[in-house]
């Protein structure tokens, strides 16, 4: 909660709102006579989302804590989950340990708070059907079965990259249980978990059904040649350190620090101070340990460790020699809360043979994970009102947003990735917004995209957003706009430049005007 509105919103986080605030963004709508159904905002992320906010921004608008509240009660529930999870599986201490260690992950948790992957009901319904699944088999419930299969087809709608943690939970359950589903596998069975399934995955059969299979045929590509570098964001992942200098800026990147206020983050200045500022929790570390303390598990702890390994090893590596996947940390992340299993699991097996000296000793491990987690979260917490966001996280979105507000009825044309869909958030679908890089951000111009920017150019309500300089994702596309408009004459309008609250200059909001407009702008403002 602290977290919650120190950060501008960052485009993806706001994506979902397209199924329903205009103008629509959503790659698939269902249209059943005059109503319309979204489906799908991208080829392979759907809008439950979407739907899970629909009411929410009826009734209570748009704001962060709209956006924000419900992912991080979502992070919270997976948590709780988790450890009933563990708890039936693996008992009490597993259940205890692992829930400790991904409460206090500073990268889970703000992963799950701004859910810009989207992530948070990823973890949500993976665990809660994994769980439910689990349930089954030790009670024999036809209802837990279907209920859990239908919540994990859910979550192959909400983000068909759900396939990797779903894959791998499905080969390790076949290679580590192949007697235990045998003895519980019939018709009558097979059958409740397929329709359970296909109820959840419907939405997106659908779609698939209708556009030649596009979130499979468009979203896989083998490519191994940045494996090493996928293995290292792993690794940052689980030691904690991955979003410094990429979700918040560094000290050398605000020229204008803001010092501690409040209770709170007085406090926090305190207490990272006093432990010289870490960056990296015990995660990594307790991982590697757990896997030499393994061999000291035995019977269900055993299977169920090697159930985490296999599970999490082949999800990573369908991330890891695909194209564009695996090389962030909303994708890593994904593999969340496998590590903490598998350290729960060991650990809580090897304290077991220490007699009674189990129990204290798990204890100080698990207290000293978490007051790790916890230490880099408050130095996260610390850099984030200290310095504040990266360019993408900007809080000037909020000022930009309430200049715009008050543009009446003119066409905002966005002149670079990273405003538009925040700012159709955060205006609750009310302004005129259009796309205004392409075609302009191409290095060369076909006559039909300059066709297309000259149209842009002379709409007479037309208002252009870019970042500044510093701020751009496509670098170079703001003065390309401006010198292919002055190479036709027009001249630059400049209307108001935005900075966040650090000082940092981030949006321009200027007009073009041809030159007649322009003679008439000067003798209007003469008069």
């Amino acid at each position: 909660m602290a977290f919650l509105g120190q950060l501008g919103v960052e485009n993806d986080e706001a994506l979902f709102a397209g199924a329903f605030l205009k103008p629509y963004g959503d790659a698939y709508t269902l249209r059943i006579g005059h109503s319309r159904i979204p489906l799908m905002v991208m080829t392979y992320i759907g809008t439950l989302k979407a739907w899970l906010y629909r009411p929410l921004m009826s009734v209570f608008g748009t704001g962060l804590t709209v956006l924000r509240l419900p992912m991080i009660l979502a992070g919270a529930a997976s948590i709780w989950l988790f450890f009933r999870l563990l708890h039936r599986v693996a008992g009490l201490r597993a259940a205890v340990i692992g829930c400790t260690l991904l409460a206090a992950d500073a990268t889970y948790l703000l992963t799950v708070t701004f859910d810009w992957g989207p992530v948070a009901l990823q973890h949500l319904l993976i665990v809660a059907g994994m769980l439910l699944v689990v349930r089954f088999y030790q009670l024999r419930k036809p209802a837990s079965l279907f209920w859990g299969f239908c919540l994990l087809g859910l979550a192959m709608w909400d983000k068909a990259l759900a396939v990797w943690m779903l894959s791998g939970a499905g080969v390790a359950a076949l290679v580590v249980f192949p007697r235990r589903l045998w003895a519980v596998a019939n018709r009558q069975r097979i059958a409740i978990a397929a329709l359970g399934f296909l109820l959840g995955i419907l939405p997106l059969l659908i779609y698939n059904a209708e556009n030649q299979w596009a979130t499979f045929v468009g979203n896989i590509s083998r490519d191994t040649s940045d494996i090493p570098g996928k293995a290292r964001m792993l690794m940052e992942t689980a030691k904690g350190d991955g979003l410094f200098g990429w979700m918040f800026n560094e000290q050398w990147q605000t020229p204008k620090p803001h010092a501690p206020r409040g209770v709170i983050e007085q406090a926090s200045a305190e207490m990272t101070s006093l432990f010289r500022h870490p960056r990296r929790h015990l995660l990594f570390y307790a991982f590697v340990l757990a896997l030499l303390l393994t061999p000291l598990a035995r019977g269900d702890a055993l299977r169920a460790i090697f159930f985490a390994l296999i599970a999490l090893a082949v999800a990573w590596i369908q991330m890891a020699t695909n194209a564009n996947t695996g090389g962030s940390i909303h994708h890593t992340i994904l593999l969340w809360p496998l590590p903490q299993m598998v350290v729960a699991v060991s650990f809580a097996a090897a304290s077991r043979r220490l007699g009674r000296a189990g129990i204290p000793a798990a204890a100080v491990a698990a207290a000293a994970m978490f007051l790790s987690g916890i230490l880099v979260a408050n130095e996260y917490f610390y850099v984030c009102y200290s310095f504040g966001g990266a360019p993408v996280w900007s809080d000037a979105v909020f000022p930009l947003s309430n200049y715009l507000k008050n543009v009446g009825g003119a066409t905002v044309y966005c002149v670079d990735w990273g405003m538009f869909d925040a700012l159709r958030y955060l205006n609750h679908g009310r302004l005129k917004l259009r796309v205004g890089n392409d075609p302009i951000s191409k290095k060369e111009l076909t006559p039909a995209d300059r066709e297309a920017v000259l149209r842009i150019l002379a709409d007479p309500d037309g208002i252009f957003v870019a970042h500044t300089k510093d701020f751009e994702n496509f670098e170079g596309t703001n003065q390309h706009l401006k010198t292919f408009a002055a190479a036709q004459g027009y001249r630059l309008d400049m209307l108001t430049v935005i900075s966040d609250r650090y000082g940092r200059p981030a949006f321009e909001v200027y007009r073009v005007l041809a030159p007649e407009e322009e003679h008439r702008s000067l003798a209007v403002a003469a008069h």
